[in-house]
């Protein structure tokens, strides 16, 4: 790590959100019950992708995937945030930072890729549903989510290491509830055009890539369904990616005001809003998302929770 941090600052302080204690409590409990909900919800999701065998198919196969994706998500940050709103010191140490800061941003990559390849496969489904089953294997199914966590991991590896070698001489506090970039680089006391350029080049990249692809695969995927000749293949095939349309809005809408706008005229209260909803709120409505709008999903559920009811009872 950083030898020169090692004894200028050797720990964070993060601020999180302002308020009184009794503010602090509501807070706390807001969030333990979202990160709950979220745990549940996506946990709910993988057990029905893994036990029902109807749903044993590609999509369902990357549904199952990124619901696990976004448990670990929401556990790169709101673990430690609510440790913080009960800490009299609010401290997270170097290593634990940087730490953070790593998962977050390759976790948040690997998101982007889990949604483009899903994009890809509800084009393949609607645009060639004939060579579909020839053409999303299982192989390629695997072959596709080990790229995508593999990219999302090793991509953002040595930018962060290199920004963990900076010196921190300055105050140590962050006006934030996680170790984000921004505020790294605003507590350094050398500037780091290269590093910083590289990094959010790459961030800028992987967000444009991934959203003009997602956008080209719903132009195309739009003009087939309005070839469809019957009213009733058309509500099908909309109800199909529909949900997907909604998360990949939800996602990308947010993110790119954080990282893709400007952001220094926008107050702090409201970056760290903005970052709540795709850091925390978006996987909380991903599995609402996707289970209220699909009914093979639906009916797995209730087999799940109907078999677990009969088993409590026996």
């Amino acid at each position: 790590m950083n030898r020169s941090a090692k004894h200028i600052v050797t720990e964070f302080v993060l601020l999180g959100f302002p308020g009184s204690w009794k503010m602090q409590i509501s807070l706390f409990t807001l969030f333990l019950v979202v990160y709950v909900l979220t745990l549940m919800g996506n946990g709910a999701i993988i057990c029905a992708v893994r036990c029902d065998p109807r749903l044993h198919t590609p999509m369902y196969f990357l549904l199952g995937n990124f619901a696990f994706l976004e448990i670990w998500y929401v556990s790169s940050t709101v673990p430690n945030m609510l440790a913080n709103m009960f800490s009299k010191t609010k401290v997270i140490s170097f290593s634990g930072c940087f730490l953070q800061f790593y998962f977050f941003f390759s976790l948040g990559t690997t998101e982007c890729l889990f949604l483009a390849v899903m994009a890809y496969d509800r084009y393949l489904a609607i645009c060639h549903p004939l060579h579909y089953p020839s053409l999303m294997t299982r192989k390629l199914c695997c072959m596709l989510v080990s790229l995508c966590w593999l990219t999302g991991f090793l991509g953002y590896s040595i930018p962060i290491y290199f920004i963990s070698l900076l010196p921190f001489c300055g105050s140590n506090i962050i006006d934030h509830f996680l170790c984000d970039m921004d505020s790294l680089m605003a507590l350094s006391c050398a500037p780091a055009p290269i590093t910083e350029t590289i990094f959010y080049a790459q961030s800028s990249f992987v967000l444009f890539f991934t959203i003009t692809y997602i956008l080209r695969s719903y132009i195309l995927l739009l003009r087939a369904v309005l070839q469809v000749p019957s009213v009733s293949g058309q509500r099908k095939a909309f109800s199909t990616c529909g949900s997907h349309l909604v998360v990949v809005s939800l996602f990308y809408g947010t993110v790119m005001v954080m990282y893709v706008s400007p952001t220094y005229g926008i107050p702090t209260l409201m970056q760290k809003i903005i970052t709540l909803v795709y850091s925390v709120m978006t996987p909380l409505f991903n599995p609402l998302i996707y289970s209220l709008r699909n009914k093979d999903m639906k009916l797995a559920l209730r087999t799940i929770l109907f078999g677990m009811r009969t088993s409590e009872n026996s």
